[in-house]
């Protein structure tokens, strides 16, 4: 399969929450876990590249990887005290939460007893294996907000990123060596995902891309010395080519009247495909007009598909002179900002071609250089090497005083709601093993 080939866009495993009470709870915790004040998604969000990117990533450390095709979530783990269980949920851009089961995350110390909230940032997506066309869901996890009860978003990437491997991901694949029999039940796989250091372009393109059994779609930069930002992240740079940058916009059909009643339109007719960007709330703005060609319009009205009212993501056909559309997302829940759309517009118009990316590589390897002999020769290891990084001192785990007000773990029994969690009963993984 050609490296820009459309793969299949994952629908989120697991059962979907519609009860409001215990939506509050979690939500609510997940807030406070993250020490905000608003119970929208916490997760990041990258900046478009553009050329001033170029200078950015010679002033600071950075990490490059792949910008998967797949779906974003977080993956929320809590104990239930009324059940003694260990609950994992995954929530999507539009605060949606599902109650996955089969998912055993263990302590780091003992992978007999259960890890405690933790808040894991990544991407889900299908796998396909290219000789069988056996499809595997995997969560490629790329950060760690909350580690057993602990806010960690304030430490750099390099120490969350060790934290995610090390006392995350090795203890949940040692887990399934001890009982094999979880593997089976598997929701979806769970890996750290592969960052390479921020000049090393030409590596990830030449042996990671290639290697590669999902879609993918640009670059994605990531500062390695910041803390973790919920929202819009400026050291958080998404690359693709300027031809290939999209946005996301909410599309309208506007159809032209009935021949027999010009009062009533005429749903057998071509639209006029129109663009809106969000301005906030509910508030959208028109912006330009889409085009599609007669025969992608008639597979659209053969396959039934509803595209009014939905938000679309489309890209800049410069040969054409129009916005095309590349697909329908439904995962999120509004269309992109009017401020970042803008930002976009500009990464087009100012956008960096892969050679030009290549070409300032050697002086990105020589500014991080001269800034780890600056620190006395302390270079940060590149990712691979974090696991024979390991600290002498382990990590211990949080007190209770420091894992919220609302309980230990979690939230207050409620009669009759089953949403009563509290701190973690001690052996609880062995107890799970079948």
């Amino acid at each position: 399969m050609p490296p820009h080939a459309p793969y299949p866009i994952p629908d989120i495993p697991g059962d979907l929450l519609t009860d409001p009470t215990i939506q509050s709870f979690l939500s609510q915790r997940v807030a406070d876990l993250c020490e905000s004040n608003s119970t929208k998604f916490p997760g990041s969000q990258p900046v478009s590249f553009s050329t001033s990117s170029l200078d950015l990533l010679e002033s600071k450390d950075f990490w490059v990887c792949e910008k998967s095709d797949g779906v974003r979530i977080l993956v929320f783990v809590v104990m239930n005290g009324m059940t003694n269980n260990q609950e994992v949920w995954l929530i999507d851009r539009k605060q949606r939460y599902f109650s996955v089961q089969d998912l055993h995350f263990p302590h780091w110390e003992n992978i007999n007893n259960p890890l405690g909230e933790t808040l894991l940032d990544g991407e889900l997506v299908i796998d396909i294996d290219p000789k069988t066309g056996a499809e595997t869901l995997r969560f490629y996890a790329f950060d760690c907000m909350v580690l057993n009860g602990e806010n960690i978003m304030k430490k750099p990437l390099l120490k969350r990123y060790a934290r995610l491997r090390d006392w995350v991901v090795m203890p949940f694949e040692k887990s399934l060596r001890e009982y094999p029999e979880w593997r089976e039940n598997l929701p979806f796989q769970v890996q750290a995902k592969t960052q390479e250091l921020s000049y090393s372009i030409a590596h990830v393109l030449n042996f990671h891309v290639p290697k590669l059994q999902h879609g993918h779609d640009g670059l994605i930069f990531t500062c390695v010395e910041t803390e973790y930002v919920t929202g819009t992240d400026e050291n958080i740079l998404k690359w693709k080519p300027p031809s290939e940058n999209s946005i996301d916009f909410k599309l309208e059909l506007r159809f032209p009247p009935s021949p027999s009643d010009p009062d009533e339109p005429d749903f057998y007719a071509k639209p006029t495909f129109l663009l809106h960007t969000w301005l906030g709330q509910d508030a959208y703005e028109y912006f330009d007009t889409m085009e599609m060609d007669d025969d992608e319009w008639e597979r659209v009205k053969d396959s039934g598909e509803q595209l009014d009212d939905r938000i679309v993501e489309v890209c800049w056909d410069g040969d054409r002179g129009t916005w095309r559309m590349l697909r329908t997302r439904d995962d999120k829940p509004n269309a992109n900002h009017k401020s970042i759309m803008e930002k976009i517009i500009q990464s087009i118009e100012d956008g960096v071609e892969i050679e030009t990316l290549l070409a300032r590589s050697d002086a990105i390897r020589n500014a991080w250089k001269a800034r780890a002999q600056a620190r006395g020769g302390d270079q940060q290891p590149p990712p691979q090497q974090l696991q024979q990084q390991r600290r002498s001192v382990q990590p211990q785990p949080p007190t209770p005083g420091n894992r919220g007000s609302i309980g230990q773990l979690g939230f207050p029994p409620t009669s009759g709601s089953g949403t009563g969690y509290a701190a973690p009963p001690q052996g609880v993984m062995a107890g799970l093993k079948r």
